[in-house]
């Protein structure tokens, strides 16, 4: 009853009509920031956090504005990946797998529906997840040590092979230059630079959302000059939007791929540490091993996009159990909100 009656006290606040319009205002602002390469929900929160002490708002205000951004800029990266194969942030890089594919099919207006669709349900899970669950999940992540870390890690890397199951030496490859430039800077345990070369810049490390942007965005300008002057007309044309809103029969075919991906992205998202990428990669890596039976994943299979969808979005909406439950400070979004826990 306790829980019920927190929720009929929250949706009281929540909808009263000076917090629905904070709430579009900051939906809308952070779908524009998503949009651009680079920015990211982390930035986007960072940006806008003087908009809500010059606005004056209080403490509830304003998590509901920056909170509102948040998962606004967290959709507003899928819209250059679909369109661009530019990843606007860290977990949007799965959803340009079929994302784009889906594009290039003529299918951008569905992906990006469907892709909304996704989130949403992930949001949602999650939302519950956090009301319902928040206190007994805290504690069971709190018991996460060294080894089940390692675990966690060992399961993420293990999928690499369902990712890319057609070349299993480009993965390999790949996961180790990824860890080869993750171990530049200064190590957090022990203080000890690492491949700095002593130039104090590589001491903060290499961004990881500058690098991923960087080698998507490379590789698509590099592409797309070869399209232009190598005279291909297939890869050159413009992409065509298409229907805006996906059909019910795809809607009914992605929806336990929804509701499956919603729960493994809400437990990583609940686990310190982790968060939105490592629930946006399992989600994806775990549904094309348990139903990509034709091989259709990464060709612009509609549940491609739903799986990344869901998944990153019950993370990002798990991330905040630590905060609000423990005040357990973590990544840049709950580092920006943190002054307004105290106000």
């Amino acid at each position: 009853m306790d829980i019920l009656s927190s929720l009929a006290d929250g949706f009281a606040i929540a909808l009263t009509w000076q917090n629905l319009l904070l709430a579009l205002l900051g939906c809308f602002l952070g779908t524009i920031m998503g949009a651009l390469p680079g920015l990211g929900p982390s930035n986007g929160v960072a940006i806008l956090i003087p908009l809500a002490f010059t606005l004056g708002l209080g403490a509830t205000p304003s998590l509901i504005l920056l909170t509102s951004v948040y998962y606004g800029a967290m959709y507003g990266g899928r819209i250059s990946s679909i369109l661009l194969n530019i990843p606007g942030d860290e977990p949007a890089m799965m959803t340009c797998l079929d994302g784009h594919p889906m594009a290039k099919k003529g299918m951008a207006g569905e992906a990006l529906s469907l892709s909304g669709i996704a989130s949403f349900v992930g949001a949602f899970l999650a939302t519950w997840g956090l009301i319902l669950l928040a206190p007994q999940l805290v504690k069971i992540a709190l018991l996460f040590g060294p080894a089940e870390y390692f675990a966690l890690f060992a399961l993420a890397f293990m999928t690499l092979g369902g990712v890319s199951s057609t070349n299993q030496a480009k993965s390999a490859f790949a996961a180790a230059l990824g860890l080869g430039l993750a171990m530049i800077g200064v190590d957090t345990q022990t203080g000890v630079p690492r491949f700095t070369f002593g130039e104090v810049h590589l001491y903060d490390g290499l961004d990881f959302l500058v690098a991923i942007v960087g080698l998507f965005a490379l590789s698509e300008v590099f592409i797309f000059l070869e399209n232009r002057h190598g005279g291909s007309e297939a890869e050159g044309r413009k992409l065509e939007i298409g229907r805006l809103y996906p059909p019910l029969s795809m809607i009914k075919r992605c929806t336990p791929t929804m509701l499956r991906t919603s729960f493994l992205g809400f437990l990583a998202g609940v686990l310190p540490g982790a968060g939105a990428s490592l629930g946006s990669f399992i989600s994806y890596s775990m549904e094309k091993r348990l139903v990509d039976k034709e091989g259709t994943f990464g060709t612009g299979d509609p549940r491609g996009v739903a799986a990344p969808e869901a998944g990153n979005n019950a993370a990002a909406g798990a991330r905040w159990c630590r905060c609000w439950r423990w005040a357990c400070r973590g990544r840049a979004p709950r580092r920006c909100c943190w002054p307004f826990f105290w106000r």
